[in-house]
């Protein structure tokens, strides 16, 4: 691989946004660009941590075979897969018709198998994220009553708060799971926030038909008493037959709002403009803020521990 050619893998994988991820083309792996030098690029697979050099001689041999011919993406060896997928950030190279090309027309510098920042997030830190908006739109509203917003902050502080509250859900059946393992009978689990202990419930459902009966029957119970409608039989009645469904069911009427998108873009631009105020606090005002924080935790830790 000739100067110019390793030069514009360098550019590419240095100009890669902060966080953003690529995906090797056939098994799906999730990898980090972690630095260049002279003669590699050095990865990091994203599932196992694993770091694993990328030798500018390898780049050259691909790249002398993309120039004869294609390079079809499904016959990629693992151990190939990703240099293809960084060679497909230059703009010499691209993938068109299921394969890696040499000078595609509209294809270079657009690699399929590049992750954005903001896709290549974890749930975790999807929530975190969130969490950090919400706090961000409520400092912002904090002396205002929902009722008295207007229509757009409403609307934020509605999307904002719905996505917190899902991937909270979410994040706390994951550590549920976990936590399960680590609960014996009757144990308490006791964090620096609260208390966790583990409880059994139960949930009734009836037996198969046969089973029912025939408990019923050997006590001595009519069948009568426990038959009623089916509704999933009452549904199929009312949509094969001239039977109006409003002399078969009492209907309540619930309006609720629902939230039927998220401008995903806008929430993580919004989140690094947070970020990048945060980074900004340096000197004696970042000193003063650091210095706030440490109190604040002495005085949880004192109240936790009184």
């Amino acid at each position: 691989m000739d100067d110019d050619d390793w030069a514009d893998v360098r550019t590419a994988c240095r100009g890669l946004e902060p966080g953003s991820e690529l995906e090797t083309p056939v098994s799906g792996r999730r990898f980090t660009v972690e630095r260049t030098g002279n003669d590699r690029i050095v990865v990091r697979f994203v599932d196992s941590g694993e770091e694993r050099p990328l030798w500018r001689e390898q780049f050259g041999v691909l790249v002398d075979q993309l120039e004869g011919s294609r390079v079809a993406v499904d016959d990629l060896q693992p151990g190939i897969e990703p240099y293809a997928a960084i060679v497909t950030l230059t703009e010499s190279a691209g993938v068109s018709d299921g394969a890696i090309v040499a000078d595609p027309d509209d294809a270079a510098g657009e690699s399929p198998f590049l992750v954005p920042a903001v896709e290549a997030r974890t749930s975790t830190e999807r929530v975190r994220d969130d969490a950090l908006l919400l706090a961000s739109h409520l400092e912002r509203v904090a002396e205002r009553e929902p009722e008295s917003l207007g229509t757009d902050p409403l609307t934020d502080l509605y999307v904002l708060a719905s996505d917190v509250q899902h991937g909270a859900d979410r994040l706390r059946r994951t550590a549920r799971e976990s936590l399960l393992e680590r609960l014996g009978p009757n144990q308490e689990l006791h964090g620096r926030f609260g208390t966790v202990r583990r409880t059994v419930r139960e949930r009734r459902r009836p037996a198969d038909d046969e089973a029912v009966f025939d408990a019923l029957d050997e006590r001595g119970v009519p069948r009568e008493w426990v038959l009623g409608v089916d509704p999933e039989k009452l549904d199929v009645v009312v949509s094969v037959t001239d039977v109006p469904a409003a002399d078969v069911y009492d209907v309540d009427e619930t309006v609720y709002i629902q939230k039927t998108g998220v401008d995903e873009d806008e929430k993580y631009s919004r989140l690094q403009g947070l970020v990048d105020r945060i980074e900004e606090l340096e000197g004696a005002e970042g000193e003063e803020f650091r210095e706030e924080l440490d109190e604040i935790e002495e005085r949880l830790e004192e109240a936790l521990s009184a």
